[in-house]
């Protein structure tokens, strides 16, 4: 090769040689210091968008399964309160055999009475019972969804259960003012099965959407998984590669140098 002085072949490949290695030496820093491998669109830019439509589904479903969470929290409660429906229906009908004892007197069924007009005040109560401003009873249904793309082939409907329908019975007994003495204690057993009914459906319901919420847990765990290897930066092989680049860079300037001084040796031949 020509001894020569404008043009330093070596240095220049050196040079070229160093930029590399210490480009790679900053993505590697850049990479560990944030976690993740996708530290600009360059480094990935198809993995970069498939990971964000990942996260922002992932992101979804965690949002779906907290409103299956407080619609699991409106069914438990409207349990509750038809829980409570039964009792007041089973005391109402205790009172009204107790009624029928002919062997009470006139004030004794007074008393019976006045518990039951209590009692119906009390029915009509808890037909007006509300969760979080939405009311637990009435002729409207919910619709649920259960899924991140609100889906409505899988989304769950909470039945409409009116309390204050007579045709449920319990409307009837509520609103009634004729008294005990003209109760139909077929009407009472008939509403106690209606209520024991509305109880089956909201606990299938809630069944329904326990499972449905322990399928978006796990669908979110496997998206954030995913998501996790296409951005998520392999510390052990990343560390590996930071020490390769650091010694390319360290090698790399020490060769610089030597090359920016084999230039001398032309200066020593103009010399002699």
């Amino acid at each position: 090769m020509s001894v020569v002085i404008n043009t330093n072949y070596s240095a220049t490949v050196a040079s070229n040689n160093l930029a590399t290695s210490n480009n790679m030496l900053q993505k590697s820093l850049n990479r560990l210091s944030s976690g993740s491998k996708i530290v600009s669109p360059a480094d990935d830019a198809g993995g970069l968008a498939v990971s964000m439509k990942l996260s922002a589904t992932a992101k979804r479903q965690g949002a779906v399964n907290s409103n299956l969470g407080n619609s699991i929290s409106l069914l438990q409660t409207q349990d509750g309160a038809l829980k409570v429906t039964a009792k007041v229906l089973e005391r109402i009908s205790e009172l009204k055999v107790l009624n029928d004892d002919v062997t009470k007197s006139v004030s004794d069924k007074d008393n019976y009475n006045t518990e039951f007009l209590s009692l119906q005040s009390q029915l009509e109560a808890i037909t007006a019972e509300k969760f979080n401003g939405i009311s637990l009873f009435g002729s409207t249904s919910l619709t649920v969804a259960t899924t991140e793309d609100a889906s409505t082939s899988s989304s769950v409907t909470i039945a409409a259960r009116d309390l204050s329908s007579t045709a449920t019975g319990v409307g009837a007994i509520a609103t009634s003012a004729t008294g005990l003495a003209a109760l139909s204690l077929l009407d009472v057993t008939t509403a106690i099965e209606n209520v024991a009914t509305m109880r089956a459906g909201n606990g299938a319901e809630q069944s329904r959407l326990t499972f449905a919420g322990e399928l978006l847990t796990v669908n979110k765990a496997n998206l954030e998984a995913a998501t996790s290897r296409i951005i998520d930066v392999d510390v052990a092989a990343e560390s590996t590669e930071l020490a390769r680049w650091n010694t390319l860079v360290q090698a790399g300037t020490a060769m610089l140098s030597q090359a920016n001084q084999s230039a001398q040796t032309a200066l020593k031949l103009l010399q002699g």
